[in-house]
């Protein structure tokens, strides 16, 4: 009893202190040991793309954790990515749980989300010419991509490109601007020394300056080695937009792909409307195309003979580039020229007439010239400065005004059964070089005159049978042989169309046909080559 006695103060200490540890301990290493409310649903499992990944107390911190683990991958990517989050709340109903830390949570969400990315975006920059679209990774490349195209053309590297807003849209659009390198001297700030020199040139001194100074912008005053020559203005010939997007690695495009791609001459079908005075040769030789391509490319077209009319359209392919650069040049040069061609009109001929009165003669001159290109071609040439050396000596021509007579076909219908030109032929005292060509049709088929003009003739002809021969006002003459009967008679005059004849089997003849010639200067002709 004593030793009971003797001990018992101290066992209630050491059993106060035991039991004060043994709550401190379980305080730090159960932290989440807790009483919930038992409300309700008051834990909740979190399962993530089918995977469990902690427990919470409630929805919202489950949509707080899963923010925090998006942010997380995405921080590990410059791109956009897109992934699987499909997060599914299991509720409970707890008086004691345990729940896990936010930290971990979010941790055991990102290794999720991490296996679930299915696509992963770059940021890129889509370029558009016209209808074509090149896409490149960065903005740097795009200014790249454009200088190399300038820089074809400007040898002395004067001239680059930067990307700007476009102020007048709506949304981000960027567009090409060229700059040359003075420009963007002018755009540094004054230094100090610059500075203090403008100082010092105040009042009456920087008036003088400014006279003597003062550029002379008339050309003719300013002597040829006054002028800058070189290239003097640079640009794109087409509209550049630039936007910034998000796209899979496969569509973004190396720098010489999309450089191919807009640079490199593609074949761009175009139309070119005839104007008055073309033929299919000079046609050719004015777009740069072959006479044979451009019949090819235009099934109204025969051959180089195919009679052509004013506004007809013809289709040619021209190879041409996406991306075009414009681009001028200040030049000087030494040339013969010639003086232009000075007409002097008769109002009595026809436009087919002309006669030359002086021939010319080449002058000599100096020149400076702004030469406007597209690519390598120029495209226009204005004299700022010329000075003659020795005057040409203009050409005069005299020319008609009046529009010719037209020829149409004499009869309707028939079909060719002998070309102008050499023939064989087994009917005996026929020629074998035919001067007309003949259309073969039934005895009675109504002729009419090709042209307006008077009968010079018109009965028997011998080997040509009953046969007319019409004058026409631009001197040329067409013959109608072989007729059955003649309705008109020499000394008249017929116009256009009239009925003249009928069609028959007379003279040397091998069956019923009408046989038609036209002679210029008494010399017969191929009559097709002049028929409307």
């Amino acid at each position: 009893m004593r030793l009971l006695t003797k001990y018992h103060k101290r066992l209630r200490i050491t059993f106060l202190k035991v039991s004060l540890l043994a709550l401190f301990v379980s305080l730090i290493c159960l932290p989440y040991l807790i009483k919930i409310d038992t409300s309700g649903e008051n834990t909740y499992m979190i399962v993530l793309n089918g995977e469990a990944c902690g427990t919470v107390g409630d929805r919202q911190t489950a949509d707080k954790c899963l923010r925090e683990a998006r942010k997380k991958v995405a921080c590990q990517y410059e791109s956009m990515i897109f992934l699987d989050a499909e997060m599914e709340l299991q509720g409970s109903k707890e008086y004691f749980g345990q729940l896990d830390e936010e930290s971990r949570v979010i941790n055991s969400m990102a290794e999720i989300l991490q296996k679930s990315i299915k696509e992963t975006l770059q940021l890129a920059y889509t370029v558009k010419v016209n209808q074509t679209t090149v896409n490149l990774a960065s903005a740097t490349e795009v200014e790249t991509l454009l200088n190399d195209t300038l820089n074809r053309y400007d040898v002395q590297d004067e001239y680059s490109v930067k990307l700007q807003l476009d102020p007048g849209r709506e949304l981000t659009v960027l567009v090409a601007g060229v700059e040359t390198t003075r420009t963007a001297m002018r755009d540094e700030k004054v230094s100090d020394e610059q500075a203090d020199s403008m100082v010092l040139d105040a009042g009456i001194e920087q008036k003088i300056n400014e006279i003597l100074e003062e550029p002379i912008n008339n050309p003719d005053e300013r002597s040829f080695e006054d002028f800058n020559y070189g290239i003097v203005g640079m640009g794109f010939a087409e509209n550049i937009e630039v936007v910034e997007a998000y796209l899979p690695q496969r569509e973004i495009s190396d720098l010489a792909t999309a450089s191919d791609l807009l640079t490199k001459e593609q074949e761009i079908q175009q139309i070119y409307t005839v104007q008055k005075g073309d033929t299919l040769s000079g046609i050719s030789n004015k777009v740069g195309i072959p006479l044979d391509d451009i019949i090819a490319m235009n099934p109204a077209l025969v051959d180089e003979r195919t009679i052509i009319h004013i506004d007809q359209e013809l289709v040619i392919t021209v190879p041409e580039p996406e991306l075009s650069v414009v681009w001028e040049e200040e030049c000087y040069y030494e040339e013969s020229y010639e003086a232009p061609v000075i007409y002097v009109d008769n109002d009595d001929w026809y436009t087919t007439e002309k006669v030359t009165l002086q021939e010319p003669v080449a002058g000599y001159r100096r020149v400076v010239a702004i030469v406007k290109h597209v690519n390598d071609n120029v495209t226009e040439t204005d004299i700022i400065k010329e000075e003659v050396v020795v005057e040409a000596v203009a050409k005069i021509v005299e020319r008609g005004t009046k529009i010719p007579p037209t020829y149409i076909k004499p009869l309707s219908g028939g079909s060719i059964t002998s070309n102008f030109g050499k023939r064989n032929i087994s009917l005996k005292g026929a020629s074998t070089y035919h001067e007309g060509v003949d259309w073969g049709t039934p005895i009675g088929t109504k002729v009419w005159a090709s042209c307006g003009g008077t009968v010079t003739r018109a009965g028997w002809g011998s080997g040509y049978g009953y046969v007319i021969y019409i004058k026409h006002a631009d001197g040329r003459e067409t013959r109608y042989a072989h007729l059955s009967k003649i309705y008109v008679k020499v000394g008249e005059y017929v116009s256009q169309g009239q009925k003249i004849a009928l069609s028959g089997n007379s003279g040397r003849s091998s069956g019923p046909h009408l046989h038609f010639e036209m002679r210029i200067n008494g010399k017969a002709v191929n009559p097709l080559n002049y028929l409307n």
